[in-house]
């Protein structure tokens, strides 16, 4: 073999050991590559597993963190219903129990006020009202049974009251006592009528009527008779500046307008001191209708008890609780307000009186009102009469003056100067010199005026009791 051919051989062999290296070579390196990829998909598994395992444990703390915030946010709110309830049964239900027996009492709301809305606090403040409606309905029913109670015992009393009445006024009239004992049956009549008044008014609160029938009567009578009712009626001066003597009330309503007229004046000297008189005016309005003043000299009303006074005699309120009226129950201004709304009266206290007390004004309107024939009917000699208006003071002619003074003209009717003489002033002087006392005609005196007062209760008295 030639040199040559074993070059050729050699490099024939070398080139096979080449191309099997190279194939060896290609095959190691994709066995790499694919243990690479391998890897890779190893790695990235491993990376998601962990990224997985994180978010699982991540979410594990939110979790927590969730369950333990809502765990805290149940004890906040258990905490504040316990709150609310709390205030509830210490504070809202005794304040809504003080709200109502006086309504300036106020209601506290809830004590979170973010609650508002809620179920719960829909719930917390439907309790107070189901619990008020409850209280309410049988405030009613206890004191619906205790006006009827109380309207049994004074109809009775008012009954036994009235005949006892009828006796005494039998008894001064059936002969002729010692003074003495005839001042104990006015005084014993007086303490009667007292009486009369406190159970009437008792009465009229709670739902009964006056129990008392008259006749048409006038105004002054009707005034001057409810002074008559009063402890302290010597303190009460009654003028009449009625135009007419004649003006009367109604029987139907004579009752009533005594009853308001007794209560207001002996609130008038309640709130006055006893030695402060009571000025009552009768005045009849342009419109034809009677208004009856009442002015005291006292301190005056507070703001919240002429608001609560206006609200009672407004007679707007249809049923007026015993509960409400205090204790001991002040029934006056009660019992003006339900006469005011069952005859059509019209009673205010809005304004102050000259002399810094309180003014009442009690007007009666024309449908109530009537004119009496003073012929048939003759007013009584207690009663006010009208005011007459003053008259010019003649003066007497003097004793020296010329006999043939001219008379004026008719067409020359103006005031004359005339002369003042002495002897007019000498009159003037006789006229104020005080009279010396008659023992005899003083006794005549009282005894007409004895027989005068048992006329004018004749006159006054003579209604019927029912």
């Amino acid at each position: 073999m030639t040199l040559s051919s074993k070059i050729a051989v050699a490099l024939g062999v070398l080139s096979l050991l080449l191309a099997v290296w190279a194939l060896l070579l290609a095959r190691s390196r994709r066995i790499h590559m694919r243990q690479g990829r391998t890897w890779c998909a190893e790695a990235q598994a491993a990376d998601s597993r962990a990224q997985a395992a994180e978010g699982r444990a991540r979410t594990e703390v939110q979790n927590k963190q969730a369950a333990e915030s809502r765990a805290k946010d149940l004890g906040m709110r258990e905490a504040e219903l316990l709150g609310e309830v709390r205030h509830l049964v210490s504070d809202r239900l005794p304040a809504l129990a003080l709200h109502l027996i006086s309504s300036h009492h106020p209601v506290p709301g809830l004590l979170h006020k973010h609650l508002a809305g809620s179920e719960a606090a829909q719930l917390l403040n439907a309790l107070p009202e189901v619990v008020s409606g409850i209280v309410l309905k049988e405030r009613r029913r206890i004191d619906a049974a205790a006006r009827a109670a109380l309207r049994g015992a004074t109809q009775e009393s008012q009954a036994l009251s009235y005949r006892l009445q009828t006796n005494i006024v039998g008894l001064q009239h059936e002969f002729s006592a010692p003074p003495r004992l005839t001042q104990s049956l006015l005084e014993s009549d007086h303490i009667n009528e007292q009486n009369l008044r406190l159970t009437q008014r008792s009465a009229i609160v709670c739902g009964g009527w006056p129990g008392h029938v008259r006749k048409d009567t006038y105004v002054s009578e009707v005034v001057s008779g409810a002074s008559s009712r009063l402890r302290g009626f010597d303190r009460i001066n009654i003028v009449s500046r009625l135009g007419l003597s004649n003006i009367g009330v109604v029987g139907r309503a004579a009752e009533p307008v005594a009853v308001v007229c007794a209560e207001l004046m002996a609130n008038a000297l309640e709130h006055s001191r006893d030695d402060l008189m009571v000025d009552v005016g009768l005045v009849q309005t342009g419109n034809g209708s009677v208004c009856i003043t009442i002015d005291d000299a006292g301190k005056g009303m507070t703001s919240e008890a002429l608001a609560r006074g206006r609200s009672l005699i407004s007679g707007e309120q249809q049923e007026v609780m015993l509960l409400e009226l205090g204790d001991p129950p002040s029934m006056g201004f009660a019992a003006i307000g339900r006469l005011v709304a069952d005859y059509g009266l019209h009673v205010s206290i809005d304004t102050s009186s000259p002399y810094g007390g309180v003014r009442a004004v009690v007007s009666v309107p024309e449908n109530l009102l009537t004119s009496i024939d003073e012929n048939v009917t003759p007013p009584s000699v207690m009663a006010p009469q009208p005011a007459v208006a003053p008259q010019a003071h003649k003066r007497p002619a003097a004793a020296d003056s010329p006999a043939h003074s001219p008379a004026p003209s008719a067409a020359a009717e103006l005031p004359q100067r005339r002369r003042r003489f002495s002897a007019t002033a000498t009159h003037d002087e006789a006229a104020a010199a005080p009279r010396p006392l008659d023992p005899e005609s003083t006794g005549a005196i009282w005894s007409d005026f004895q027989s005068g007062l048992t006329d004018g209760r004749s006159v006054t008295d003579s209604e019927q009791a029912l």
